[in-house]
């Protein structure tokens, strides 16, 4: 079910921008990653989950500039 739609045009190197009102309803901010995929006949934009920049993990994750590791991956990187 579509909650709202907005038509937007692609500019001239395929972009188009996300309305503020999706991204904060979305709680979607400037440098957070979203994933891009297609459905059918769909293009289909989510928030990205965090995970690891290393291993790719989605547990036990920590930021540390602007960057996310998870708690192995860190103790690895002490060692």
């Amino acid at each position: 079910m579509r909650s709202s739609a907005i038509t937007r045009q692609l500019d001239a190197l395929g972009r188009v921008v996300v309305p503020i009102e999706m991204r904060r309803n979305l709680n979607i901010g400037n440098r957070d990653y979203v994933e891009i995929y297609s459905e059918e006949d769909r293009i289909i934009i989510k928030k990205a989950g965090e995970s690891c920049v290393f291993c790719g993990s989605e547990d036990n994750i920590l930021r540390f500039k602007d960057r996310c590791i998870c708690g192995e991956c860190l103790a690895q990187l002490k060692q």
